[in-house]
């Protein structure tokens, strides 16, 4: 499918995985609505793209429905939705104290990662839904979700992120089957270690790069941005990949900790 001359929604938009996959259907043509919480960012990124900014908590079912409504408002078919907004957190299940896992910052990684990313899901493609299809096929749009490699083999202390990763991994088929009535395609990358700000800089972080970057098969470096955005763009213009889940890792297996 060619999203050139389509609308395309990014949730987490406004840096990192979300801003690279906003540059790149940009560059090919889309017009983006960035859906993210960082207003500032989001704005300033938005008019670079000639695109739109919504300011979007993704656990939020109004905010998402607005932001949806923004990219049907900008005259272009919603052909795409990507989901990138995430957040992480790392807490042993029992800690070495002896106290248990506290159970609101599970509650919130969950509702931000798996519950914000159907959330988006279902309402932006009940707005493609509405489209005409694109080819003979009956095609209307494509929806991918970003899960995490943790998914499939989460270290120490990434049970809440593990299992909202995996939950989003588990969704990939069932989605699938459920939206090719309204000719849509849903696919979930998995990434591995992504360079992005999120890491930080300075000597300390370049440090703990390093570390991370050492159980990694080839190429020996962590994965960029604008590489995973290529493989979203890929996955959207190749009609026949459905109901899949690519790792994105360069060849990574993780190992307990």
């Amino acid at each position: 499918m060619d999203v050139n001359g389509a609308a395309a929604i990014i949730s987490g938009g406004a840096s990192g995985l979300g801003e690279a996959t906003a540059r790149a259907l940009a560059a090919a043509g889309a017009t983006v609505v960035i859906a993210d919480v960082n207003e500032e960012r989001g704005k300033a990124l938005a008019d670079e793209l000639g695109g739109v900014f919504a300011k979007t908590d993704v656990r939020d079912e109004a905010q998402v429905q607005a932001a949806v409504d923004a990219a049907v408002a900008t005259g272009k078919p919603l052909r795409v939705v990507v989901n990138s907004a995430g957040i992480g957190w790392a807490t042993r299940t029992v800690a070495r104290d002896g106290s248990p896992h506290p159970l609101e910052p599970y509650k919130t990684v969950i509702d931000i990662n798996l519950i914000g990313t159907f959330n988006l899901m279902r309402i932006g493609a009940a707005a493609i839904a509405k489209t005409e299809p694109v080819d003979e096929d009956g095609q209307r749009g494509v929806v991918i979700n970003t899960a995490s490699v943790a998914a499939l083999e989460g270290q120490t202390g990434q049970i809440a992120y593990s299992a909202s990763k995996g939950g989003i991994v588990g969704m990939t088929i069932p989605a699938a089957r459920d939206l090719a009535a309204i000719g849509v395609r849903v696919n979930t990358i998995c990434p591995g270690i992504i360079d992005t700000p999120i890491y930080g800089q300075g000597e300390m972080a370049e440090e703990f790069k390093k570390k991370l970057v050492a159980p990694v098969v080839f190429p020996k470096r962590m994965g960029q941005a604008a590489e995973f955005a290529h493989l979203v763009k890929a996955l959207i213009e190749n009609d026949y990949m459905n109901a899949e889940t690519i790792r994105f890792d360069g060849g990574i297996r993780f190992q307990p900790k």
